[in-house]
């Protein structure tokens, strides 16, 4: 690799760690006017097609319809039960503790692999990661959890969506890894994004979301952002970041997507921070570390492509096709 595609990779690393971080940040802000469903349709059918657009200047089509089928199961799973998730559980939840929760995707992942007849089997050291990872999970809602939960309780619903999504990205990943694909990595994430953006236009429209939509200026430049940055920007610097890095460096975002989302909750926001959620996400980062150790990286597989405030799908795992 020369220097300057080393550099430029490194560059787009940075450039999605940053961006994606701040995502959380963009969806709360959004959510005060946009429900929740259709901020999410919004955000991801126009990033799809305005990056189908793009492509198709370049000389680029789309996948052929006979490749569009698992291309609509893994935009339900991954955009419309992972990210809509994200987003519906922001409703109740702060942005920064929606990330940290987040993070632990990788148990999700890891769990789902050792339940399939030809995933990777779960070691002791693994099962111990896990253990001490939901460890952290505890440590970060129980008193929040006991102090507010009831029955329709709000943040408790939040925490739900919130795991919902890391089961939801899970099993899209695991899909992805079984069912073949188009060889390039835009056009498949365009109509990913197409996909996930059209079931949650549906879901909008089933839950009656439409009447509560309006727009005033802090929404619409967050929802702008999020579709310009968060998806379409943020899908090409992954692509090349992965291309040109290793699938354990460019995994790292995850790590560094919490930090940004509690800044930026907890300065413009004022989100709660306190001790706890510190040593939860330390407990958390530890169990993933353990989970990870155990795992040889094999080379990159671009085709399927994590999605900003998605669950990230954890580096030991083979890269979705």
């Amino acid at each position: 690799m020369s220097p300057v595609v080393r550099k430029r990779a490194y560059f787009a690393f940075v450039a999605i760690s940053i961006i994606w971080g701040t995502t959380y940040f963009a969806i709360k802000i959004a959510l005060e006017t946009i429900p929740p469903f259709a901020m999410g349709g919004l955000r991801y059918f126009t990033g799809g097609v305005i990056l189908a657009l793009l492509l198709r200047m370049r000389g680029i089509g789309l996948p052929p319809v006979a490749a569009w089928p698992p291309l609509a199961v893994i935009g339900l799973l991954m955009l419309g039960f992972g990210n809509g998730g994200v987003i519906y559980a922001e409703q109740f939840v702060p942005s920064g503790l929606a990330a940290v929760i987040i993070a632990t995707s990788p148990f999700w992942m890891t769990g789902v692999q050792a339940l399939l007849s030809k995933g990777e089997r779960l070691n002791a050291r693994q099962a111990l990661g896990l253990v001490i990872g939901f460890a952290g999970i505890v440590v970060l809602v129980w008193p929040d959890l006991v102090s507010s939960f009831s029955i329709g309780s709000r943040f408790g619903v939040g925490i739900l969506a919130l795991q919902l999504a890391c089961i939801g990205w899970a099993l899209g990943s695991s899909y992805a890894k079984h069912v073949s694909q188009t060889s390039d990595v835009l056009a498949g994430a365009a109509m990913q994004m197409i996909f996930g953006g059209g079931w949650m236009l549906l879901a909008s429209t089933v839950t009656g979301e439409w009447p509560r939509l309006h727009f005033n200026f802090a929404t619409s430049m967050s929802l702008l952002y999020l579709i310009v940055a968060g998806s379409v920007a943020g899908y090409a610097a992954y692509a090349y970041a992965l291309k040109h890095l290793p699938v354990s460096t460019v995994s790292l975002y995850a790590y560094i997507n919490p930090v940004i989302a509690v800044a930026l909750g907890t300065l413009l926001l004022d989100e709660p921070f306190h001790a706890r959620m510190l040593l939860a996400a330390v407990i958390i980062a530890a169990g993933i570390a353990i989970v990870r150790s155990q795992t040889r990286v094999p080379p990159a597989d671009t085709r399927a492509i994590v999605v900003d405030d998605a669950p990230p799908e954890p580096a030991p795992a083979r890269r979705a096709s």
